[in-house]
């Protein structure tokens, strides 16, 4: 025994020095990949994305278009009423092989300039963080050279959400096909140009296209990491609809000194109703809105187990004492449906302020769904609660005899985008996936029971009949959907490191 355990020890000795040094001659890799791509992602960045205008979607097309090609794949568009999706596809040698769905995608948020610390929120910029916090432009040249900071941002639209990771996973596939490795499987890559406008003729085209679309499983590379900025998967995503609500006074806006006293006001009168449906705690009081939820021991545990620093996040993400009480925990809270105020306006105010009683005030509502929920139901449940405020809810403007008749009125439109989905942990894609990020980093990922976000990957679940996993890449920290977005030099190589070491994983 004794001999043994120091042979053990010796082997172990000796080997460990080849271990460490394999690892950095890959990581030195990915580095060196990184390095090289840098200059495409800049030429992808620099493209316009915002949906609301086809001409610059084109464009994006014709790049990923051109782009996949290189890489050994087959294009198609499959046409929508809108924006085309665009279907990449390689198949494998491997006889009787599984088929992978990926979704990647390429639109981007609207920018306003204005608020952006660079000249053009289009034009990739280098920064680095000064001792004040802030972020100073550096010399783009100095990603070619030997000493990059992975602490070094790039600046633009997209860059995290979510043209970083469509620029990750081509050089991912240039390793993969620079080594002559075979995965094992077929790849289909679905590219989506209109996410960030809710993903509208995506459900029809899944049902369209349903046997190009065909596969056994789907990953997603989109979202950031866990707040940790560990390797993250995260199992599910909830949906979202979407509530309007408008309420009227007085036809035109009336002076305040004349009227203020009696004509209603709107803004005073949406704000009553927001209120009654929430208590102090921000819990949604709408009788129903929670039915079904049950947070069992076991998902507890599962929950438990993610490593959140929830005093980090109150004071270093949001600049909040605490959190509300919707639930005990962060990643508990995620786990319900929400009802949040996402923009009010009434009036004007600021250098345009004047003594006016409002004509209109205007809520947009904004329903995070989860597995359990109906949106159909949390709508209709948000609407007989409007009615049970004495309101008369219609659907469009209220003509004179309609404003004549009734006190209290209020204009209430919906619509839903997508639902939401989960997989279990232990299904075929979650082993699969975890596998490879165990071999990538040498420790077991975060694992998220689901994400707070919202994703179109509902209509592939529901209609292709296959699970789903996302693989988040990009730093948490990113501005998504803000101005001055950015990604992570660091996050970037390995969102590169990851994506090649899923493709070369065996199914």
């Amino acid at each position: 025994m004794k001999k043994f355990k120091l042979l053990f020890i010796l082997t172990t000795c000796c080997l460990l020095p080849l271990i460490c040094q394999a690892q950095s001659n890959q990581d030195k890799m990915y580095w060196d990949y990184a390095k090289a791509s840098f200059p495409q992602l800049k030429d992808l960045l620099s493209i316009p994305n915002d949906a609301h205008f086809p001409k610059e979607i084109e464009r994006n097309v014709q790049w990923c278009e051109q782009h996949f090609a290189k890489r050994g794949f087959t294009n198609q568009r499959l046409e929508t009423p809108g924006a085309p999706l665009l279907l990449a596809e390689r198949k494998t040698t491997t006889p009787n092989a599984q088929t992978v769905l990926i979704y990647l995608q390429v639109d981007g948020q609207p920018v306003d300039p204005s608020f952006w610390f660079q000249e053009n929120p289009y034009q990739a910029t280098l920064k680095e963080k000064d001792p004040e916090g802030g972020w100073n432009k550096i010399d783009w040249d100095l990603l070619e050279g030997d000493n990059i900071d992975p602490e070094w941002r790039i600046f633009a639209r997209s860059t995290s959400d979510s043209k970083g990771a469509v620029n990750m996973f081509l050089t991912a596939m240039d390793i993969l096909n620079d080594r002559d490795e075979k995965p094992n499987y077929n790849m289909k890559v679905i590219m989506d140009f209109e996410e960030e406008m809710g993903s509208p003729n995506l459900p029809q085209a899944v049902k369209d296209y349903k046997a190009a679309l065909a596969a056994d499983m789907l990953i997603i590379f989109d979202g950031p990491r866990h707040i940790a900025n560990r390797p993250t998967l995260t199992f599910g995503a909830r949906g979202i609809s979407d509530i309007t609500l408008k309420v009227f006074g007085p036809i035109f806006p009336q002076h305040s000194g004349h009227y203020g006293n009696w004509a209603p006001n709107p803004a005073v009168r949406l704000s009553q109703l927001i209120a009654s449906m929430k208590d102090e705690r921000e819990r949604v009081t709408i009788p129903g809105f929670y039915d079904g939820i049950e947070i069992s021991d076991e998902v507890k545990k599962v929950l438990d187990a993610v490593p959140d620093d929830e005093a980090y996040i109150n004071y270093k993400q949001l600049g909040v004492a605490k959190g509300t009480g919707v639930a005990p925990t962060y990643q508990e809270s995620l786990q319900y449906p929400s009802l949040n105020v996402r923009g009010f306006r009434s009036g004007w105010v600021g250098d345009e302020a004047r003594t006016i009683v409002p004509s209109v005030a205007i809520a947009e509502i904004d329903i995070r769904l989860v597995l359990e929920s109906d949106p159909d139901q949390l709508i209709n449940l948000v609407r007989d609660h409007i009615v049970d405020q004495g309101y008369y809810v219609i659907d469009r403007k209220p003509n004179s005899r309609e404003r004549a008749k009734y006190d209290r009125i209020c204009q209430f439109n919906s619509s839903t985008s997508y639902l939401a989905f989960r997989t279990d942990f232990n299904s075929e894609v979650g082993l699969w996936l975890d596998r490879a990020l165990v071999k990538a980093f040498g420790e077991p990922p975060v694992k998220q029971r689901t994400s707070g976000g919202s994703i179109p990957i509902s209509p592939f679940v529901t209609e292709l009949g296959v699970p789903a996993v996302m693989i988040p890449t990009v730093n948490r920290d990113n501005n998504q959907h803000s101005p001055n977005e950015n990604i992570r030099i660091g996050n970037y190589v390995d969102g590169i490191k990851t994506i090649h070491r899923i493709l070369i994983e065996k199914l």
